[in-house]
């Protein structure tokens, strides 16, 4: 094999690149950073994405030099083969076809070096991005006169102060107080980074974020330290050693929690008091509630992953427990010596005084330690001992622990009521306010653990003991059975440590009737001797195929006549949460038709909750890919159906979306502001008029797209031979080798089976492939049978549903590319199926543009169109260097040593971490 890495002057593919009249590697630099300021992007994007790529390359130097001749020529191939918005050139497909010769003259150890340096690259990008997007929001808050009315920044106040214009003041303030954003932050396996890198990422998005402020010598410091850590990210492998535990995976949340949630939260909070109160803000109560009520799957989700046990769910909750009771504990200790109010200008109440009192007769010895230090300041010294006691809470010492986060804040109260009365309102209403916001927050649980078990494990379950006995009398219980009633035990220890609310909440996967919901209530009751030791739950049932979807009215009228749901609807002023699931629904019917499909059981599930006075949470199962339900969620609540919403949104978070939206404290702020303000806004009337109307209104458009990309979307699925066929062209196999996560990417069938395959990996393995059919495939054929453009123009216009619908398919078009698919659809010889993917994504495509108005995707978005252009050249390398890779795996599979085959898998890993990284939103 041809080795042009190998010495100091490249040969084989790459210097036949470089003989006379071709470009040189000087010039291929040249072209990249030609690239990079020659795109119409914002101009800081393009400088930083061009001292990255100039760092880039100088740390490749320093590795290999003949590695960064290769580097360069690549990116020039790539850059020249760049499609534009008309029809291919044929100097385009000249300069893919040499990008193809180059790659595949190299040897697997050169190509896997240069691909590790795109994929530094990528998150390079990304950090670019992120950069721009936060100093963009700094600039346009500084802008805001803080005299004005309103913060055009804010959606909080945006939505609230157009909730006051049309609703009233009284009812937009019932409304405020009943707001709630739950995120539930799952471990699914789309995450392609690694932690290691994840730590390298956020120290060069700091150094990134000071060069504004440096000159001279301190801006060459920053450069050397920045080149630094880009030659480690480099050396560090892309890929992880091995899979996570979820155990470990419970660290992404902690981690999470640390470096942004603990303290945006309350940001979140003060902000909007700041705007509502204006100069009174922080010196009277809030005005604004805690509404912010995390949730998690780590741990404690089981459907599927083996991996989950009862015992790894009590060591993930005694983790996250832990966790918030130490932060919680410092930040009391903190504020508590910041309170050097003496009893002269702040005398303490009558409250604060017999508070002092208990804490005495509790422990003399925490009081005397904090007397010493705040002999005057009761304020200080009862703050002092709130701190001691959630310390001695993480031990679990009997005689001072809290026995809850009600009894916490209980006291942090008394402390600020006695604040308040002694006139000292900004100590009470400033950092004792974000005390109490924090705790109402994360609690003495940090987040909301949810269970979520299959439904056909609990059926099982229950026949194996009605043959064997509840407690194994006429033979022993299957392992499986044992572990699910284990399951319901582990919910008890959580409560009882944690509180209730830390773990009540059990989902029922392919909930397929109200018998399921029934199954969950027997079997915790009989994994329990004595039925005060059974646990509060709150049992939710999952829709997420079609049939399930159209048939969830019926089973949730069957589900509340039930004794033990009747009940609880009692306990909690009959509120029920319900699950949908947009993965599955997409799978089984196609994206358009799940779309509508969801939309429609969301209507008429609000209409049967009003109808029998349920206070409705839908909880929905979103991914960040457009086929899971991606796309921007504010944009997505604003669009759901009259009553759906309910001044709650609960949606699920995970894979890179996790990272991308909760990675950067201001980013954070920015995506929670402006996902509750959507909650807020739409229950505005103005907001459920449109919805309604439009719905209707556009009924028999709906109609005729969900049954025409249903019929094309099935004929596809049901073609012969096409599970095989979807494992050979796409990375599916290998996707499941990637170590990002503890769950399997089969529920435990065999490969052949569609059925069994979970959605995720069938999703990310068609973005891997750069086609993207789980997102649009059928829409484009639907079009074509409405075959009327202006109908269609007027309802993107009108109806917010078919807007957000067709802008996220847009953008997710803008990321494939024909040229690569074929590459990949060429890995098996089915003419056919090729045939149908091409011929629908063409015709989407035409449709798409059609109806937006534009030329070539997202052209009119005028960041993100032209950044994600920037990006392809990049991508476009690793993708070509995966379908080779996996066309010589697919032909020489049997032939390669148990060596060549590790490298090979090797680096197509790395490859689908950058693509990822790339095109983000891809699980």
């Amino acid at each position: 094999m041809p080795d042009p890495v190998g010495s100091a002057s490249p040969a084989g593919p790459v210097g036949a690149a470089t003989t006379a009249g071709a470009p040189t590697p000087a010039s291929d630099a040249a072209a990249a950073r030609a690239l990079l300021t020659g795109v119409d992007v914002p101009e800081s994007i393009a400088e930083n994405m061009a001292l990255f790529l100039r760092l880039v390359r100088k740390v490749l130097e320093e590795f290999d030099p003949s590695l960064l001749s290769t580097f360069d020529v690549l990116l020039a191939d790539a850059i020249r083969a760049s499609a534009d918005e008309s029809a291919e050139t044929d100097e385009e497909r000249a300069a893919f076809a040499d990008l193809e010769r180059v790659l595949e003259g190299l040897d697997e150890s050169q190509t896997t070096m240069l691909m590790r340096a795109f994929v530094s690259y990528f998150h390079l990008a990304n950090i670019c991005e992120e950069n721009y997007r936060v100093a963009s929001l700094r600039t346009r808050e500084s802008t805001v006169p803080t005299s004005d009315a309103e913060d055009p920044i804010n959606d909080i106040t945006v939505a609230y102060r157009q909730l006051v214009d049309e609703c009233g003041r009284g009812k937009a303030i019932a409304l405020l107080n009943r707001l709630e954003f739950r995120p539930v932050f799952t471990a699914h396996p789309t995450e392609a980074r690694r932690k290691a890198v994840e730590g390298k990422i956020r120290r060069i998005a700091g150094l990134l974020e000071e060069r504004p402020r440096l000159g001279g010598v301190a801006l060459a410091e920053n450069e050397r330290r920045l080149t630094q850590e880009i030659d480690a990210l480099l050396r560090t492998s892309p890929i992880a050693h091995k899979k996570p535990t979820p155990v470990e995976e419970a660290d992404t949340i902690i981690d999470i929690f640390d470096n942004t949630l603990f303290d945006m939260v309350p940001d979140v909070y003060r902000r909007f008091d700041d705007w509502e109160l204006g100069d009174k803000a922080g010196t009277v109560p809030p005005v604004c509630p805690a509404f912010f009520h995390p949730g998690s799957w780590i741990g404690s989700d089981r459907d599927g992953n083996p991996n989950v046990t009862a015992k790894v769910s009590r060591q993930v909750a005694e983790k996250f427990r832990t966790h918030v009771l130490e932060r919680l504990a410092d930040a009391t200790y903190t504020t508590g010596r910041n309170l050097t109010l003496d009893a002269i200008s702040t005398p303490p109440s009558d409250q604060l005084m017999s508070l002092w009192s208990h804490q005495v007769e509790m422990s003399e010895k925490l009081t005397a330690r904090a007397l010493g230090i705040s002999a005057s300041e009761l304020h200080r010294a009862a703050m002092l001992v709130i701190s001691e006691r959630l310390r001695a809470t993480i031990e679990r010492t009997a005689d001072v622990m809290y026995a809850s986060a009600d009894d916490y804040i209980a006291d942090l109260r008394v402390v600020q009521s006695s604040l308040a009365r002694a006139g000292a309102t900004r100590a009470a209403y400033g950092p004792v306010q974000r005390l109490i916001w924090q705790a109402q927050t994360f609690g003495f649980h940090l987040v909301e653990m949810e269970f979520r078990q299959h439904s056909l494990v609990h059926s099982r379950a229950l026949e194996d003991i009605r043959e064997h006995g509840r407690w194994g009398e006429r033979g022993e219980l299957q392992p499986m059975t044992r572990e699910v009633l284990d399951t319901f035990r582990a919910i008890a220890q959580i409560q009882r440590r944690n509180g209730v609310d830390a773990a009540r909440r059990y989902i029922i996967s392919f909930t397929k009737s109200a018998q399921d919901v029934a199954n969950v209530y027997e079997l915790a009751h009989l994994a329990f001797a004595h039925e005060c030791d059974v646990p509060t739950l709150d049992v939710i049932p999952l829709f997420e195929q079609v049939e399930d979807l159209e048939g969830a009215v019926d089973t949730l009228d069957a589900m509340i006549r039930l004794p033990e749901v009747q009940r609880r609807l009692g306990q909690t002023g009959r509120r029920l949460e319900v699950m949908l699931g947009y993965s599955d629904s997409s799978k089984d019917a196609g994206p358009t038709s799940a779309t509508l499909v969801l939309h429609r059981a969301q209507a008429e599930i609000a209409r049967w909750a009003e109808d029998n006075g349920i206070d409705l949470v839908l909880m929905h199962g979103r991914g960040g890919a457009v086929g899971r339900g991606g796309g921007p969620a504010n944009r997505a609540v604003l669009s759901q159906p009259k009553g759906s919403v309910n001044c709650c949104f609960k949606l699920t978070e995970q894979g890179e979306v996790i990272f991308a939206r909760y990675g950067d404290p201001t980013l954070a702020r920015r995506h929670v502001e402006s996902v509750v303000g959507a909650t807020l806004l739409q229950s505005a009337p103005s907001i459920e008029w449109v919805n309604t109307e439009t719905t209707q209104k556009y009924a028999d458009l709906a109609a005729e797209l969900d049954a025409a990309s249903r019929e094309r979307y099935l004929d596809l699925l049901h073609t012969d031979g096409f599970a095989e066929w979807f494992s050979t062209v796409t990375p599916l196999t290998e996707v499941g080798l990637m170590p990002i996560g503890s769950r399997p990417a089969k529920r435990g069938l065999g490969a052949k089976s569609l059925d069994d395959l979970r959605t995720i990996p069938w999703i990310f393995s068609w973005s891997q492939a750069r086609i993207n059919l789980a997102a649009w495939y059928g829409l484009g054929t639907a079009c074509e049978r409405v075959g009327d453009l202006d109908r269609l123009r007027g309802a993107y216009k009108e109806w917010p549903l078919f807007t957000t619908f067709i802008d996220n398919i847009e953008m997710s078009l803008s990321k494939v590319d024909e040229r690569i698919a074929r590459l990949y659809l060429g890995l098996a010889d089915r003419e056919d199926l090729s045939s149908k993917v091409l011929d629908e994504m063409a015709l989407t495509r035409r449709w798409v543009l059609a109806i937006v108005g534009d030329e070539w995707p997202l052209q009119h978005r005028r960041v993100l169109g032209p950044v994600i252009r920037m990006r392809l050249p990049f991508v476009n390398v690793l993708s070509v260097t995966q379908a080779l890779a996996l066309r010589r795996l697919r032909t020489e599979g049997e032939g390669l040593s148990p060596a060549e085959h590790e490298r090979l898998i090797y680096l197509i890993l790395c490859t689908v971490s950058g693509v990822s990284a790339g095109l983000q939103n891809t699980g």
